[in-house]
């Protein structure tokens, strides 16, 4: 299997408090998450509209993520910050050298 990326969008007007949680679980899963990359993005046209861009280097590791409990402990943070549920893209990479 190939790299694996998950996008998360969600709105929330708290996002200094979302990047201290996200802090949290960078300091709690140090030497056990599987994630390789990541970045957060806002929505220029929407403001309070946010993307996580998670890099992982496949599917089965990003599954091995999400089942930590830090990272299930920090799921439950964020849902206390965000406007509504937020939505999961899981994608496949199928080519990573366009530019």
């Amino acid at each position: 299997m190939g790299k694996f990326i998950q996008i998360i969008e969600y709105k929330t007007s708290k996002i200094d408090d979302v990047l201290a949680v996200g802090d949290e679980w960078v300091a709690a899963t140090e030497g056990k998450r599987t994630a390789t990359g990541g970045l957060l993005a806002q929505d220029r046209d929407n403001p309070g509209t946010y993307f996580e861009i998670i890099e992982f280097p496949s599917y089965e590791a990003a599954m091995k993520n999400s089942d930590l409990p830090e990272t299930q402990e920090i799921s439950a943070k964020m849902a206390t910050l965000t406007d509504g549920e937020p939505t999961f893209r899981n994608l496949d990479v199928v080519r990573d050298d366009l530019v």
